[in-house]
């Protein structure tokens, strides 16, 4: 079963949104299971999990002692799985990243906080830094949510229209098109008369040609990447 791992001081903080709709449904049907480890729960000396960063500096860091301790409560499969830990100077994760994780046994996050964590932890038990954007939370938990779901929709079994996933943003390097529903006219603005046609080859060309102009407008950097990427093809 397909699972995640989550180091964090506070586990109260889940399931939080991984606990309503389709995610959240899929978990007693045992397609997915989460795994909260506490940290608190493996203090070191002075019942402390953290101490002051070596060199001076604000904040406190995650002991590398409490982390090889929690660390050691995982199972053996577990501590094969990609692990990933959260920071602004990290790479920004792909959707791709996601597709392939949701293909694995699962994935181990750390969720930082305050200062964040002992860089020895990192580089001992091979966590990947990752960033979600260029900005800053307050921890990672949420950042662990986020990327938990990402992964949990492309699950066999767990989104009822399957074939709506094809249809995402990112899934073929574009944005995805505008959608539509009933009344056909709203406040004087009408579905496009392409939507309307009934062609459907007509309407295929027609989003695609809306995902090529947001992705142009709105993401000039993923634009550039499919762009070269359709070059590539024929070549």
């Amino acid at each position: 079963m397909w699972t995640a791992n989550v180091f964090t001081i506070f586990p109260e903080a889940f399931p939080g949104n991984l606990g309503v709709s389709n995610i959240g449904k899929a978990l007693p049907r045992n397609v997915w299971q989460l795994n909260l480890i506490d940290l608190k729960d493996f203090p070191v000396k002075s019942d402390r999990i953290d101490s002051v960063p070596y060199g001076g500096g604000a904040g406190m860091l995650l002991s590398p002692i409490t982390f090889e301790m929690a660390y050691e409560s995982l199972s053996e499969e577990a501590r094969y799985t990609k692990k990933i830990y959260f920071s602004p100077r990290g790479r920004q994760l792909k959707q791709k990243d996601l597709a392939d994780m949701s293909k694995s046994s699962g994935i181990t996050l750390l969720s930082g906080r305050y200062e964040g964590v002992d860089q020895r932890i990192l580089d001992h038990y091979g966590f990947e830094e990752v960033s979600l954007g260029d900005f800053v939370l307050m921890g990672g938990e949420v950042a662990a949510m986020a990327i938990i779901e990402g992964c949990v929709r492309l699950l066999p079994g767990v989104v009822g229209e399957a074939d709506s996933i094809c249809t995402d943003s990112f899934q073929n390097g574009l944005l995805e098109y505008n959608q539509y529903t009933r009344p056909q006219l709203f406040h004087e603005l009408s579905v496009p008369e392409e939507i309307l046609s009934g062609n459907h080859e007509r309407i295929r060309e027609f989003r695609l040609n809306q995902s090529k102009e947001i992705t142009r407008k709105n993401r000039p950097d993923l634009w550039g990447e499919y762009v070269s990427s359709e070059m590539n093809k024929i070549r």
